[in-house]
């Protein structure tokens, strides 16, 4: 694992937890409005602010491995060991330890990472974005993970220019759109089996999603035990910001009246949705 942070504790991030979160660097996506860029562009951190290979290619459909490829293990024994010390000398304190990121699903050595995990009975949380739902239906099926969040990020003709992986109209990238929607449905569909608890959340950003497109995300969801539609906080230091050459979007923070309202045209849908950072 290539391990690019930890929160000590948090009483938010896992459902009903006290908790720790590991954060991983990497992702397989360039969501515009993504607060964590040092997570996700690679050589940031060395000042590169140059436009990185995903962005330089829209994906095709002879092309599995990009932008999903895989990540191989990377992070040095003293950092993945000084992990664990940590999570040996909470026993007793914490009670589960959410994997987040960027995307963890990159990383090849993700199941170890969890199983080690495990092993020192903590209960887990995973963060993902779905698009390697391979990956996911692995963990989960050998009960890896005993929650997962997952990013469901726009209605399906809309996924690729939300993703970052194209910053085009929406009528220009129904190619991209439909492989990264895909994915997602099926990660979607792996999660509503109900082998692990679960829950989808949406970032509602005004100048990516509309109303309609709200509506279109909860036909896809209909019947999830929980979906949470959070609201956009716009700042400069956002992954779009770094993105050069492309359609520059403006991302704004929608009104709590405005989510209120998606809220309540979706619970026919999914009864269970909720709002989230407002």
């Amino acid at each position: 694992m290539i391990l690019a942070g930890l929160q000590k504790l948090t009483l938010l991030d896992y459902p009903g937890e006290v908790a720790c979160t590991v954060f991983t660097k990497g992702c397989n996506l360039r969501c515009p409005f993504c607060h964590n860029p040092e997570l996700v562009l690679p050589g940031l951190s060395q000042g590169n602010r140059q436009e990185d290979s995903i962005l330089k290619n829209n994906i095709s459909s002879n092309d599995t491995s990009h932008p999903m490829g895989e990540l191989p293990p990377g992070s040095s024994p003293n950092q993945t060991e000084a992990f664990f010390d940590y999570l040996n000398r909470r026993r007793g304190k914490l009670s589960g330890v959410v994997v987040s990121g960027g995307e963890p699903t990159l990383h090849a050595d993700l199941p170890e990472f969890l199983g080690r995990i495990r092993e020192m009975g903590f209960l887990v949380k995973l963060d993902t974005n779905g698009m390697r739902p391979e990956v996911l239906r692995k963990i989960v099926d050998a009960g890896l993970v005993d929650y997962v969040a997952m990013d469901v990020k726009n209605s399906p003709r809309k996924y690729a220019m939300t993703c970052g992986i194209a910053y085009l109209n929406a009528e220009a990238t129904d190619t991209e759109a439909a492989i990264l929607w895909e994915r997602a449905r099926e990660s979607i569909s792996i999660l509503m089996e109900g082998h692990a608890a679960y829950e989808f959340r949406t970032t509602v950003v005004t100048g990516l999603h509309t109303e309609q497109d709200i509506k279109e995300i909860a036909r896809q969801l209909s019947g999830a035990r929980a979906w949470y539609l959070q609201q956009f906080i716009g700042e400069k230091k956002l992954v779009g910001s770094y993105c050069r050459g492309r359609r520059t979007l403006k991302l704004c923070t929608p009104s709590v009246a405005e989510l209120e309202k998606m809220k309540s045209a979706v619970q026919l849908d999914v009864p269970s949705v909720a709002l989230r950072g407002v």
